[in-house]
C-alpha cells in the first residue's frame, strides 16, 4: 500500500535509513533500533517524576504494580502502533482522517493537541527545575530558556534521523545510569520491592491513592506516543513485500518492547528512591521535585545522590521535549493535512505550556510545580482514550490492515485494556465529582 508523497509522516525522515536484506539478525535489530527509544523518553519524562516521587513518598512501594501494569499496556499499544505503521503507511492521524468524519477529527485534533501540551508542560517545568537545582538559575528565567531547545532539534533532523536517534538514546542512557546510581545510594528492601508489583485492590478504595495511580497511568502510557510510534516506523526504507512488511513489525515490535523495558527500569527506580529515602524515614509528604533533590543527599549521606539526580531530570526533559515536538508535527500534518515550519510549530507548543507555567509560578509561588506536573499527567491520562479506541479500531479492521489485522487473541487482549483505561478515567471523575459534592 502507498501512500502520496504529499501526505507522509515527517516526509524529511520519511523511509530515509536503508535496511539490510542479506545480513543477519543482528545486523536488521540494529537498523531497525531506534524508534522504540523516541517513544520511550515520553514514559520517563518529568511528569512520571512527580507522579512516581509522590506515590513513593506517601504509599511507599504500593504503586510499583501500576507501574508494571501501566508499562504492559505501553508494550501492547505501542506493539499495535508499528503494525498500523507498517501494514498501511498511515500514522494514526492519517488514518483517522482517513476513515472519521471531519467533525469527529477536528475534536480528535483538539484533544491530542492538549495532550501534547500538557506533555510540553511536564517537560519544560521539568528542565526548568533541574537548571534551577544545578546551577541556581530562577525558576521564570528557566522557564524562557527551555523556550530555545527547538534549535537543538532542527539542527539535527538536518543532519538525518539517525542524529536524533542517537542523541535521544544517549539521554536516555545517562538517566538510567544515575538511576542505577541512586538505588544503589538508598538501599532498598528487594522483598518489599517485590510486594509492590503485586495488585491490590487498595488502589482503587483509596482516592488519593487512585488519583496518583492514575496520574502515573497518564505519565506512563502517553496519547501523543501512539500518534509519534506508528510515523516513526516508516523512517525504515523496508521492501514493500508481504513477508518484510512482517519482518518489519518483528523487529519494530522488538525494539519497542526492549525500550519500553528500560523505561520500566526508570520509572520504578523513581519510584523505589522515593520509598526508601522518603516513605520509610518519615518523609511522606515529598512531592515536590526541589524537595528530593535537597534531601536526597542528607538522608542518603551521599554527597554526589542530590547533583546526580538534578542531571538525570535534566536528561530526561531535553529527551522528551524533543519527541515531543515531533509529535505535534505529526499530528498536526496528519489531521489538518497542514504543515507548520519546524521552527513555528515548537514555538506554538512551547507558548501553549509556558502560559500555565508562568501563570503558576508567579501567582502560586514555585512550589506549586509539583501540584502542576501531577495535574498535567491527570490531563494526559484523561485523553488516552481517544488515541487507544481508534488505534484499535484501526489494526483490527480486515479491510484496512489485510493479513496484517490483530487476531483474535489481540483483539480481546487490547480491548480489555481499552476498557481498564477508559474504566479508571470514569472512577476518577466519579470520585472525584463525589468529593466536590460531599463538601
Amino acid at each position: 500500500m502507498s501512500v502520496p508523497v504529499n501526505q507522509q509522516s515527517l516526509p524529511e525522515a520519511h523511509r530515509s535509513i536503508k535496511i539490510p536484506t542479506d545480513k543477519g539478525f543482528w545486523r536488521k535489530m540494529l537498523a531497525y533500533a531506534g524508534p522504540g527509544y523516541l517513544v520511550c523518553v515520553g514514559y520517563m519524562d518529568p511528569g512520571n517524576w512527580a507522579t512516581d516521587i509522590a506515590g513513593g513518598a506517601r504509599f511507599g512501594y504500593t504503586l510499583l504494580s501500576v507501574i508494571l501494569l501501566s508499562n504492559l499496556m505501553a508494550v501492547l499499544l505501542q506493539s499495535l502502533c508499528v503494525r498500523l505503521g507498517v501494514a498501511t503507511g498511515r500514522d494514526l492521524a492519517q488514518a483517522c482522517r482517513d476513515y472519521f468524519p471531519s467533525r469527529i477529527n477536528f475534536i480528535l485534533w483538539v484533544l491530542c493537541e492538549i495532550a501534547i501540551a500538557a506533555c510540553d508542560l511536564a517537560e519544560l517545568l521539568g528542565s526548568a527545575i533541574a537548571l534551577q537545582l544545578l546551577f541556581g538559575i530562577p525558576l521564570l528565567w528557566g522557564v524562557c530558556i527551555t523556550a530555545s531547545d527547538v534549535m537543538v532539534l532542527l539542527l539535527l533532523q538536518g543532519k538525518g534521523f539517525r542524529y536524533v536517534e542517537a542523541l535521544i538514546i544517549t539521554l536516555v542512557g545517562t538517566v538510567g545510569i544515575c538511576f542505577f546510581a541512586e538505588i544503589i545510594f538508598s538501599q532498598p528492601n528487594i522483598t518489599a520491592i517485590l510486594g509492590g508489583y503485586l495488585p491490590t485492590s487498595e488502589v482503587l478504595r483509596n482516592q488519593e491513592m487512585l488519583y496518583i495511580a492514575i496520574g502515573i497511568l497518564g505519565a506512563t502510557v502517553m496519547p501523543h506516543n501512539l500518534y509519534l510510534h506508528s510515523a516513526i516506523v516508516q523512517t525504515r526504507a523496508w521492501q514493500p513485500t508481504s513477508e518484510k512488511r512482517w519482518e518489519a513489525i518483528k523487529f519494530g515490535t522488538i525494539d519497542s518492547t526492549i525500550a519500553l523495558s528500560f523505561a520500566l527500569f526508570i520509572n520504578s527506580a523513581i519510584l523505589i528512591v522515593a520509598a526508601a529515602t522518603f516513605h520509610f524515614t518519615g518523609y511522606h509528604d515529598v512531592a515536590e521535585i526541589q524537595d528530593a533533590y535537597r534531601l536526597l543527599t542528607p538522608l542518603l549521606g551521599v554527597s554526589a545522590a542530590s547533583v546526580i539526580f538534578g542531571l538525570a531530570l535534566l536528561a530526561s526533559g531535553q529527551s522528551s521535549t524533543l519527541t515531543a515536538t515531533l509529535a505535534g508535527q505529526i499530528v498536526m500534518e496528519g489531521f489538518l493535512q497542514f504543515r507548520l515550519p519546524p521552527w513555528l510549530r515548537r514555538l506554538v507548543t512551547r507558548l501553549l505550556a509556558i502560559i500555565p507555567a508562568l501563570i503558576a509560578i508567579i501567582f502560586f509561588g514555585e512550589r506549586s510545580t509539583g501540584t502542576l506536573l501531577i495535574f498535567s499527567q491527570v490531563v494526559l491520562s484523561l485523553q488516552l482514550s481517544f488515541a487507544v479506541i481508534p488505534l484499535i479500531m484501526f489494526t483490527s479492521n480486515r479491510r484496512l490492515m489485510g493479513e496484517f489485522v490483530n487476531p483474535t487473541w489481540l483483539k480481546v487482549l487490547s480491548s480489555a485494556v481499552a476498557i481498564i483505561i477508559v474504566g479508571l478515567n470514569t472512577w476518577l471523575l466519579l470520585q472525584t465529582f463525589l468529593g466536590w459534592f460531599n463538601l
